[in-house]
């Protein structure tokens, strides 16, 4: 399956502003975009002419799209299929990117970044249902019950995640308990417009 092996850091710098594709980096003074707060490239200082409309919603397409680890391909496919259900277009299409795997085990704080939960999945830490699933597109649902294997439970990756997650606002759609490495659906996720959402 095709994906970005190109620096994240770039896609940061590009966007302006931190995307938090490396995890607790992006919190300390390593990060590029505290070291160079400005565009990659040659022409990444100069003067920048004036943002059209369509340049604006684009950007924040490229924001949404690389901040969930998806190409292009894959971002249209999953929007025509969201757009294709009942409802406002946005609100699914967003329910869809939140229910995604590799996006609930970063929520539920098993990996430090999307990109790390995406490898997880890829690797067989993770058993959907008590099930093994390394699909990273797999759509989960409400009742699903995302567990890590036994074996991978005492890898020291996961305890840093735990920690890292405990800082961040809990989500009210899902349920985790680090000390079993057990995590709930427990309902559909918000769209953006509502705090617990982030």
């Amino acid at each position: 399956m095709a994906r970005y092996t190109g620096p994240s850091c770039r896609l940061c710098r590009r966007e302006g502003e931190k995307l938090f594709l490396k995890g607790e980096r992006c919190l300390t003074d390593r990060c590029a975009m505290e070291r160079k707060p400005y565009a990659p490239g040659m022409h990444g200082q100069g003067r920048r002419s004036k943002v059209s409309e369509y340049g604006s919603q684009l950007r924040e397409k490229q924001k949404v799209r690389r901040s969930y680890g998806l190409l292009e391909k894959q971002f249209r496919t999953m929007f025509q299929s969201s757009a294709s259900k009942r409802g406002v277009a946005a609100d699914v299409f967003f329910k869809d990117l939140e229910s995604r795997l590799d996006n609930v085990v970063f929520r539920m704080g098993f990996a430090r970044s999307r990109n790390e939960a995406r490898q997880v999945v890829r690797h067989n830490h993770i058993l959907v249902n008590g099930k093994r699933c390394n699909i990273p597109s797999a759509a989960m649902i409400v009742g699903d019950e995302i567990t890590l294997k036994a074996k991978s439970q005492t890898m020291s990756q996961f305890g840093v995640s735990a920690e890292l997650h405990a800082k961040r606002p809990a989500l009210k759609w899902l349920e985790v308990d680090h000390s079993k490495f057990i995590g709930k659906v427990s309902a559909l996720p918000n769209n953006g417009r509502y705090p617990d959402a982030s």
